[in-house]
């Protein structure tokens, strides 16, 4: 069934079980936590966007200064990015893993909920109105970032949608795998519980290569209810599953991409940074947080 699959089952009941939306202070706790995600996004796609600078809360206290002090320069939670020859067994390397408590995370909305709810850029003003934020707030500069993200036009070779419910997102992928194509689920699975949001993680096993010939990539937004923005590259890619230890003891089955073809990236992307690389120079690797959606055609 695909590694995470668990994540999907979740994410089913949660669309069986869901209740009215309300609008409490609770969504901008939500819409704060998801500018992480943002951050993602903006790392993992080629475009002009850049890294806003900044710290999450709790990354800073737990850094083990002994072993990733050549990484301390950099804002921790671009420690996702690594080079395909790092995938084998008892390479070590610092990574940055999001912790999300599922309790407080955003709703996911059904189909007919998420539809009588505009969702654009020109009804950001009513938006805003309806669930309680004030303009220039910091839930509302996230909402109109998420809003144009989703309506930033598609790169050459991309297929791209944002997709408000699941009946949605399952309906958008079908669309680019085909209708009579069948599909599974790929996510980031921590198997122990763990405090430590940077640390160094050990490779356990040879990382096992998911075989795909088109890759879906789901990144969760900040909104007050679930958003994902789903992109699709037609470019070499290389999905991993990948099992990893951390030295606080934390078991981690991670899902993992490798940009083969990079020569026509932005030079000032942020993994040349970290990589200390250049566009064509080598294939561009990164994991995925738990929250992301992998999806695949079944072969």
């Amino acid at each position: 069934m695909g590694f995470g699959f668990g994540f999907l089952v979740h994410l089913l009941c949660s669309l069986l079980v869901l209740q009215r939306l309300e609008m409490t202070e609770a969504h901008g706790e939500n819409i704060e936590r998801g500018v992480y995600n943002m951050k993602l996004v903006r790392i993992y796609k080629d475009n002009h966007l850049r890294i806003p600078g900044g710290r999450d809360e709790n990354s800073g206290k737990n850094l083990h200064e002994h072993s990733i002090s050549h990484m301390n320069h950099l804002d921790p939670e671009l420690n996702v990015f690594f080079y395909i020859n790092e995938l084998k067994v008892g390479k070590k390397m610092p990574i940055y893993f999001s912790i999300k408590d599922p309790s407080t995370s955003p709703s996911l909305l059904s189909k007919e909920e998420s539809d009588s709810i505009p969702f654009s850029l020109e009804k950001l003003p009513y938006i805003l109105q309806l669930f309680s934020f004030l303009k220039g707030s910091k839930q509302a500069k996230a909402m109109e970032t998420t809003l144009q993200h989703c309506e930033f036009p598609p790169l050459e070779g991309e297929t791209k949608f944002c997709a408000t419910s699941l009946e949605s997102m399952l309906d958008s992928t079908r669309s680019i795998f085909g209708f009579k194509a069948k599909f599974k689920v790929l996510t980031t699975t921590h198997l122990t519980k763990s405090i430590t949001l940077l640390q160094n993680y050990t490779i356990l096993e040879v990382p096992e290569e998911i075989l795909a010939h088109k890759i879906l990539a789901c990144h969760t937004l900040p909104y007050p209810y679930t958003v994902f923005y789903c992109h699709s590259q037609e470019s070499d890619n290389k999905l991993f599953k990948v099992s990893l230890i951390g030295e606080d003891g934390g078991r981690v089955e991670a899902a993992a991409i490798c940009h083969m073809d990079t020569s026509h990236w932005d030079p000032d992307h942020v993994s040349f940074r970290v990589l200390k690389t250049q566009p064509g120079a080598s294939p561009v690797c990164h994991f995925f947080p738990a929250d992301n959606l992998i999806w695949i055609p079944v072969v």
